[in-house]
């Protein structure tokens, strides 16, 4: 199965996940989809979802300096953004239950 097509439809409810604990500025939210083994995500994907997001109003963004390169943009949930979450977590889970139920094996009687 290719996961890229399953990954386009989840990557809005990943990236909030992945922001339910700490903020992150794009690259570092692309390492940790990546570290929780969505190896197959793009950064172009990330970056328009962190976008999206925004722009819908399910974060907030600030700068932070660096000395060892450009300022930093992170993104942070936001009071939308956790309730999308929530919203969209029980909707994921729901739907993950279905189709787990669907593709087991039954043994055969």
């Amino acid at each position: 199965m290719d996961t890229t097509q399953l990954l386009k439809g989840v990557l809005d409810l990943a990236v909030l996940a992945v922001l339910r604990d700490e903020d992150g500025y794009g690259y570092d939210i692309l390492r940790r989809l990546r570290a929780a083994g969505l190896q197959e995500v793009g950064d172009a994907s990330v970056y328009g979802t962190l976008r999206r997001l925004y722009a819908n109003g399910f974060l907030n963004t600030y700068v932070v300096p660096s000395d060892e390169g450009p300022h930093r943009k992170y993104y942070a949930l936001n009071a939308a953004g956790r309730a999308e979450l929530e919203r969209n977590g029980k909707t994921w889970r729901a739907f993950a239950s279905i189709m787990d139920d669907l593709t087991r094996e039954r043994g055969t009687a």
